[in-house]
């Protein structure tokens, strides 16, 4: 019987370091681990989750907070330039979507990003069509189109390559725009959008409350995501653009706020 109860104690020992092992990557991709959360994902007690999260602080592998836990290490904001090459063709469909709702003769916003980029892309050989942007990656797109671009200026986020701070928020309170696309880092139905700084989201809000039909274009790898600590809040309407990889459970938490969702295909 001594050694029967050795292995099960190996067993348990083994389970739940793959556990811990699982807690620390949610934790590092999504920002924030909650012990009821973790307990229901892993079909433990939320004791056990506390006796796990305990060992982690000790190991130095996470920091608790009031309700769960966060990674030692802030989730890096990957470049531009690293963003680019993600998910090209869900990217390309989400444009392509995207582009597809704009009018003649409208005023639109576009956001710095990747995605964003993509569908200036798509606008380069629109008529009698204005788009203003606080993204490098736009305005490249848009150089010798016969597009109106109107470019909002502003402190540069070398990382992102957009224009953030009073400069840009300035220029956003003296204009409307028929239709803004967003991009994110991360996007929660109970949160709205996530960013690495505050600059960013505060941006956004006011990008959202200029404009009379908003959308956020982000890949399904994005849906659900925390990864830092800065959120923008969202309007009583607006539309969630994203790709054929996303699933049901991804998309649940938006519906059920009665967010309107897309998949573009």
């Amino acid at each position: 019987m001594g050694k029967q109860g050795a292995k099960g104690r190996g067993a348990g020992e083994r389970a739940a370091d793959v556990r811990r092992e699982e807690i620390v990557r949610l934790a590092t991709e999504t920002g924030l681990a909650g012990v009821e959360e973790l307990a229901a994902r892993f079909g433990v007690t939320q004791s056990t989750i506390r006796r796990d999260l305990a060992h982690l602080k000790a190991a130095g592998l996470l920091a608790r907070t009031y309700g769960g836990a966060m990674a030692v290490v802030t989730h890096p904001e990957a470049s531009l330039r690293q963003r680019i090459g993600e998910a090209f063709e869900a990217k390309r469909a989400i444009a392509s979507w995207a582009a597809a709702q704009v009018r003649p003769g409208e005023t639109i916003l576009l956001d710095s990003g990747s995605t964003t980029g993509a569908l200036a892309h798509e606008l380069r050989d629109a008529a009698d069509l204005t788009v203003a942007t606080t993204g490098l990656t736009a305005l490249q797109e848009l150089v010798g189109t016969g597009v109106h671009v109107e470019c909002l200026g502003g402190t540069l986020r070398h990382v992102s390559q957009g224009f953030v701070g009073p400069l840009a928020e300035a220029a956003l309170s003296r204009m409307t725009f028929d239709r803004a696309f967003l991009g994110a880092d991360g996007v929660t139905a109970e949160g709205g959008i996530c960013e690495a700084s505050l600059q960013q989201t505060r941006l956004k809000e006011l990008m959202m409350a200029r404009s009379h039909h908003v959308y956020v274009l982000v890949h399904a790898a994005k849906l659900g995501r925390r990864p830092f600590h800065a959120w923008a809040r969202m309007p009583d309407r607006w539309t969630l653009v994203t790709d054929t990889s996303a699933t049901d459970d991804l998309l649940e938490p938006f519906t059920a706020r009665g967010v309107e969702t897309v998949i573009a295909i």
